[in-house]
């Protein structure tokens, strides 16, 4: 009767020590309690990637306007940071020398139109050769180019101004003798108003399509964001910095008197949200196994009081370069947020509340 009660129990010990090995033990041979895990929820942590800039209002152009002739300045009407509108003249030179080369361009052309027709007659008689008669055609032709460029000059003795500008500074006194191409004053091409920043190098050659790109600008000059729109940008680096240098557009019906080139303006680029769900979690979150990145997702069971945790591959990358972002996960997936590497595949644990005093 003993026998079989011995067999029995030697059968049973490599059971028991099997489930022994199964079981995660204190040091004192105890079964571990279950293990508490802190869940996050990544989904609920996607934000659109924004850089903020520092801005320069600046003009669209900035010239120095001068006369096309010489002569002397008699009218300078243009003050400093004054706006004009395009057409308002600003300086004249003394039109009297021009309307003078006018006249006698004039009387030139009147006089060679005569000794053409007089020649032209004569020839029908054969009193004059065919060659005097063309000499007289060419001389009257030369003259009429003559008066063209002195009606010309005298137009250009008065300036006007070519587009909405904003008066920098005076290049010249007034009544002063200038000459052909002189600078007379230094207008800001206020027509279209816009804003500079410099954009670093790895961040530029990082942004996808301009579509995908939206920026704003803020500044005290306005009550809220305004909408900017991307103009230009300069293919080549700044020497300092290697950035570079890119321009946006105000709206024109936003710009008043009251903004100049030179003002601060921040301005806000914005990166599209992607179709595929991307989210931001802490790099404690994050395990790299065998070359390739898991994350341990949380499965609640029936009673939503404990789960079970399993290993899940995702991509992983940088939107702003300081942070990590996962693709992959389903929405509202729960992983564990730090210490996945001390749990096993199916191992049933409950999810951290915090502590609570008894």
């Amino acid at each position: 009767m003993i026998k079989p009660v011995l067999t029995a129990l030697i059968c049973l010990l490599p059971l028991a020590s099997h489930a022994q090995d199964a079981a995660v033990l204190t040091p004192s041979g105890d079964p571990a309690p279950m293990r508490a895990v802190k869940l996050i929820t990544p989904s609920g942590s996607v934000q659109p990637d924004k850089r903020v800039f520092f801005g320069q209002i600046v003009a669209k152009e900035t010239v120095d306007v001068s006369f096309e002739v010489g002569g002397r300045l008699v009218s300078f009407d243009a003050q400093e940071g004054e706006f004009l509108e395009a057409g308002t003249q600003i300086a004249a030179l003394d039109r009297a020398p021009f309307e003078r080369a006018v006249e006698r361009a004039r009387l030139q052309l009147e006089q060679s139109e005569r000794d053409y027709v007089r020649l032209q007659k004569l020839a029908q008689s054969n009193t004059v050769a065919e060659t005097q008669v063309e000499d007289s055609k060419t001389a009257r032709d030369l003259a009429e180019v003559a008066l063209e460029e002195a009606q010309d000059d005298l137009d250009d003795a008065t300036l006007i101004v070519p587009f909405r500008a904003l008066v920098a500074s005076r290049l010249t006194p007034n009544f002063a003798n200038v000459s052909p191409g002189q600078a007379i004053v230094r207008l800001h091409d206020m027509s279209e108003v816009r804003v500079e920043i410099d954009v670093p190098e790895r961040l530029f050659q990082q942004r996808g399509h301009k579509d995908s790109l939206s920026f704003t600008g803020k500044s005290p000059l306005f009550p809220a964001e305004v909408p900017l729109e991307l103009r230009e940008f300069n293919a080549e680096t700044q020497s300092i910095g290697q950035s570079y240098r890119v321009t946006f557009a105000l709206p024109a019906d936003m710009v008043s008197p009251s903004i100049i080139p030179g003002a601060s303006m921040t301005v806000t680029a914005t990166m599209a949200t992607p179709d595929t769900p991307i989210a931001i979690v802490p790099p404690s979150a994050v395990t790299i196994d065998s070359g390739s990145t898991k994350v341990m997702v949380y499965t609640p069971d029936e009673n939503a009081q404990t789960g079970t945790v399993d290993w899940q591959d995702v991509e992983v990358g940088s939107i702003t370069g300081t942070d990590i972002a996962l693709s992959g996960l389903a929405p509202d997936t729960q992983i564990v947020a730090a210490g996945a590497h001390l749990l096993r595949p199916g191992e049933t644990v409950r999810p951290y509340a915090g502590l609570s005093a008894e």
